[in-house]
């Protein structure tokens, strides 16, 4: 499968979120939807995105987004990682991959000689009509939320 590049249609999931609820992106038509990919629930990097994107949804949605945290990690482990955190938007488990597959995030990774598959921290702004407007793979913790933010003006 190609790489999703901007202007392409973003496949539509509909997955289980925390607090046993599900979401699926056709449900969020009309405003935009930053949709970000993540390794795994309480790992360091992962914390501070996510803690990052929480402190800033006030002004993420005064720009009309909603936000919402992919991995693939299980429903129940999300339910801890927004309590442990006070994380006020879905998080998604795609625990089959078949959404991480369709974003073109699950990738080969290398850590100490060793490969293994696992999801490229990246993040996706989709616009209202659910087109992608940015991409930004590999993405760096450390002031990413700002250039989502300014993406978003």
């Amino acid at each position: 499968m190609s790489a999703l590049e901007i202007g392409d249609n973003a496949p539509d999931f509909t997955l289980p979120t925390d607090g046993e609820g599900e979401i699926s992106l056709s449900s969020l038509k009309g405003q935009k939807v930053v949709l970000y990919f993540y390794p795994k629930d309480d790992t360091p990097g992962c914390t501070k995105e996510s803690c990052a994107f929480n402190d800033n949804l006030s002004a993420l949605n005064k720009l009309n987004a909603q936000v919402i945290g992919a991995s693939k990690c299980s429903v129940a482990k999300h339910d801890k990682f927004k309590a442990k955190y006070g994380l006020t938007f879905p998080l998604v488990s795609d625990e089959n991959s078949n959404m991480c597959e369709s974003y073109g995030v699950w990738k080969e990774k290398n850590m100490y000689g060793k490969k293994y598959m696992g999801i490229e921290r990246s993040t996706f702004l989709i616009d209202e009509d659910g087109k992608i407007e940015q991409i930004w793979r590999k993405v760096k913790v450390d002031g990413h939320v700002d250039a989502v933010i300014e993406a978003l003006k």
